[in-house]
């Protein structure tokens, strides 16, 4: 287990982990930003199985949120605003009248403090950082950390720790876009997911949850046995035409079943299992991704990756019977999301 430091631009730095295996992870202090993910195929060939830029500088407008932490809340908030405890809170409209990921100032755009650590068995950093109340229009102040910790089990894990001194609202998750092909040999059409989720829930055409919960059966929002990314892609229902033809959807898992999914790329062999203590997960499968911008393997296009959000959900905030984002004073906010990379011949 090794840690490699490297200064960016003269104001980051750029830490990489690298296990006994030769697997390596790579990311900023800059957002936490996940820039390179690199893991073996059947061949073992180490390939990068994640989106990001060729030049640096390019992540100060990360309109796209590549690899990077998104806080204080992921996902969208209704009209940019909410109410707790009979108080209303506006915050910036960043996506037309509502507001994404924390808005433009969010964690995504800060300067974490980066704590190195190592083990026999395990590399690591604690990235940490306070938000004061009322950036961003939010109550509370807030002491985050999000650590980033390699085994030589080829598994990724991903803590989320936080604390407010009012009662606030906090759900923090990774951007990162995952495609298992390596070095962006292929699209995400034929990345096979399972997932154990009955329920998705609907859009409406502005992508803001109706408050309506699905069930998966007999739709492209069934992932309970394997089913590729390209059903979904291709499909003429309406909830992926409204997603701009594809996923960007809150999937509720399963209660008293392991919160786990499954990403297979058959080509290569490379497996990705994903597990959580979060209660659901945006799987959004790049519709959107703008053309030509200059990737470390290539040029973007829509479908060159995959999002998987593990998340609670901020409809919460608008609608009843949704995992809640709101974190009491002095409350602990725990999360872990674990990514296991593996071969399957």
């Amino acid at each position: 287990m090794k840690i490699e430091i490297q200064d960016i631009l003269s104001k980051w730095k750029l830490y990489t982990l690298v296990n006994d295996n030769g697997m390596k992870v790579s990311f900023l202090d800059f957002g936490g930003i996940i820039t390179n993910i690199s893991v073996p195929d059947q061949t073992n060939t180490i390939e990068n199985v994640v989106l990001g830029f060729k030049n640096y500088a390019d992540y100060e407008k990360n309109s796209n949120y590549f690899g990077a932490i998104i806080g204080r809340v992921a996902g969208r908030i209704q009209d940019a605003s909410f109410t707790i405890q009979n108080q209303t809170f506006l915050l910036e409209a960043n996506e037309g009248d509502h507001h994404l990921h924390g808005g433009s100032g969010g964690f995504h755009q800060v300067i974490w403090r980066a704590s190195p650590f190592q083990t026999d068995d395990t590399a690591g950093v604690k990235l940490t950082h306070k938000s004061l109340g009322g950036e961003g229009g939010y109550p509370g102040t807030i002491e985050v950390a999000v650590t980033y910790t390699l085994t030589n089990s080829n598994k990724l894990i991903l803590d989320y720790d936080g604390k407010s001194d009012e009662t606030t609202v906090l759900t923090m998750t990774n951007h990162s876009y995952f495609n298992l092909s390596g070095n962006l040999a292929a699209t995400i059409h034929n990345h096979h997911v399972t997932m154990e989720s009955n329920e998705f829930v609907e859009l409406d055409t502005r992508l803001i949850p109706t408050g309506n919960k699905i069930n998966v059966s007999n739709t492209p929002f069934d992932f309970r046995t394997e089913r590729k990314l390209g059903d979904g892609i291709n499909s003429i229902s309406a909830q992926n035409k409204v997603a701009n033809s594809g996923y960007d959807h809150y999937f509720i898992f399963n209660q008293n079943k392991q919160q786990s999914i499954r990403v297979k790329e058959v080509t290569s062999g490379r497996v990705m299992k994903i597990k959580t203590t979060q209660p659901g997960v945006v799987m959004y499968t790049a519709n959107t991704l703008v053309e030509g911008l200059d990737l470390s393997e290539g040029k973007s296009r829509p479908y060159l990756g995959v999002c998987f959000e593990t998340q609670a959900f901020p409809a919460s905030l608008h609608h009843a019977g949704f995992p809640p984002v709101i974190l009491k004073a002095h409350e602990l906010y725990e999360k872990q999301t674990v990514f296991s990379f593996g071969i399957e011949r």
